[in-house]
């Protein structure tokens, strides 16, 4: 029950920020044909090759065939190097069969409902007073901040990680780049 009240306040959180985002006119999904053209006919699965291995954690998952659906989604790709930060071994341990769900719930936590940009996530902290809370589709929330002119998600334990380059938009989703793994609690 508890579960699907989190669900639930997740999703109306998110509709939130996207109905801010059709409020102002501004692309929920690739729909001018400058963002079209940008995000060609590949899918959040297909942008993941710069991450290895996110690709072969969500691979692991069996949420790779959920990336290359319709979506909409934001997914928060940690780069190879915030992997290798990862504790000796955690990796390795999540990859196993026996650790699917554990696996699935990290990945999970690294992907929001709806399109959001980098510009929405800034207006949403702005919004807030300098603090805006980013429901996950594994029922957690991950809160965001800056410092300076970066954008800083932070997870419940206090771990932080920078949105790096530019997002990635696709024909289901966006893709931003952090330089950290976030963990639920």
């Amino acid at each position: 029950m508890k579960l699907k009240i989190m669900l639930g306040s997740a999703v109306l959180a998110a509709l939130s920020l996207t109905a801010c985002n059709k409020a102002e006119n501004k692309t929920v999904a690739p729909k001018t044909e400058a963002a079209k053209e940008a995000a060609g006919n590949k899918t959040i699965a297909d942008g993941l090759g710069d991450s290895k291995k996110f690709a072969d954690a969500a691979k692991a998952a069996g949420l790779d065939a959920t990336l290359a659906g319709p979506g909409p989604y934001t997914v928060l790709v940690p780069s190879d190097a915030a992997f290798d930060k990862m504790p000796a071994g955690a990796l390795d341990t999540l990859m196993k069969p026996d650790a699917r769900s554990d696996l699935t719930a990290v990945l999970t936590y690294h992907i929001l409902p709806g399109t959001i940009l980098a510009a929405d996530i800034g207006k949403a902290i702005d919004a807030g007073k300098g603090k805006a809370k980013l429901p996950t589709m594994g029922g957690g929330a991950l809160t965001a901040t800056r410092d300076g002119d970066a954008i800083v998600l932070s997870d419940s334990a206090g771990t932080k990680a920078r949105l790096v380059g530019a997002e990635d938009q696709r024909t289901n989703g966006v893709i931003h780049h952090i330089d950290a793994v976030l963990m639920p609690s």
